[in-house]
């Protein structure tokens, strides 16, 4: 039997005796916190999660611009790989001349999907960090596994964040607008985020 969480933390999906696997799509991530207009901390994130739960892994999606001399997203994928995320990226192409020059996409759905299925026997619960309909399908294979999952996006943007399907599919939602006074990042540079490290547990093999 779970041990009910405490008072104060009753309106959030958590055990603390639970194992808890974060999956991160970071462009959808992202993409929601710039609606909501906040940067997140992603120290505070783990931090948040492993005080309600016993965290075990977290994983971060993320393209990276192929041949680029400086990604601004360098910095942040850097730290990241030191601080306790188990970071999964693609290099994305710029293709055409001039102005028809476009990138192309990368798609982590089937990287989810497997990470998050291959862990499914040895987790409680599946966090999805994302809007994308797409997942549904995965949330419903963890479910049939027994793996509880809670899906965070957004319905507080316009327009919303999160696809219905998604959201009436996974066992519990949490809107990531009522997580920004957790997680928000308060005018630090991301360097100087790297005091003291959190790192998930590792779950014993």
């Amino acid at each position: 039997m779970k041990t009910e969480p405490t008072t104060a933390k009753t309106s959030y999906p958590f055990y603390p005796d639970e194992k808890v696997a974060l999956f991160i799509d970071g462009a959808n991530l992202y993409g929601a916190a710039k609606a909501l207009e906040f940067d997140i901390d992603y120290r505070l994130l783990l931090r948040w999660v492993a005080e309600r739960s016993h965290l075990v892994r977290a994983f971060y999606y993320t393209a990276l611009l192929e041949d680029a001399e400086y990604s601004p997203l360098r910095p942040l994928v850097d730290w990241l790989d030191y601080n306790g995320f188990t970071m999964v990226t693609k290099a994305v192409r710029e293709v055409g001349e001039g102005a028809t020059r476009r990138k192309t996409k990368a798609h982590f759905d089937v990287d989810l999907t497997v990470d998050a299925l291959e862990l499914a026997d040895q987790i409680d619960h599946a966090v999805i960090f994302s809007g994308d309909g797409d997942f549904s399908k995965l949330v419903a294979a963890l479910q049939r596994k027994g793996v509880r999952v809670t899906a965070v996006g957004t319905i507080q943007s316009n327009p919303p964040m999160m696809s219905d399907e998604l959201r009436r599919q996974a066992d519990h939602f949490i809107d990531l607008a009522n997580l920004a006074r957790f997680i928000r990042r308060e005018g630090r540079e991301l360097a100087q985020q790297d005091g003291n490290e959190l790192r998930p547990a590792k779950i014993a093999t």
